[in-house]
């Protein structure tokens, strides 16, 4: 059996060359798109809708996953968001998800985070189905 001190050593090599290769284990762990729907109803739908040009409270997240953060032409974007520059890629709705204020500071939406990253996870593979 290896020691413990072996074994965070092990750890820590692979957070490591993950890290070096650019993935993010918390954004890239393979989600769920239909436990990501049901998450998506409860946390997200009463601000946002999944069809295309139907905004709520929130912009329409209907392809959400590569465009570019601020861009949906008939939205009031909050000026944090509309100077940030940045695309929603999976890394990107994985922070904003888990921590929206630390992301985009000042933004107007008013959300404490979904704390689970199985369940951002889920989320994302979800809004990668919206297109």
């Amino acid at each position: 059996m290896r020691s413990r001190q072996s074994l965070s050593a092990v750890f820590f090599v692979c957070l490591t060359l993950a890290g070096l290769s650019g993935i993010s284990p918390a954004a890239h762990a393979a989600g769920d798109p239909k436990r990501g729907a049901d998450t998506f109803a409860q946390e997200c739908a009463v601000c946002h809708s999944v069809l295309e040009g139907h905004n709520k409270m929130g912009p329409s997240l209907f392809a959400v996953v590569g465009r570019k953060a601020g861009s949906i032409a008939d939205y009031v974007y909050s000026a944090p968001m509309k100077q940030s520059n940045f695309a929603w890629g999976p890394d990107k709705l994985d922070a904003y998800i888990a921590h929206p204020e630390q992301v985009v500071p000042g933004d107007k939406m008013r959300y404490h985070g979904l704390a689970d990253a199985k369940d951002r996870a889920d989320v994302i593979a979800y809004l990668n189905t919206l297109h």
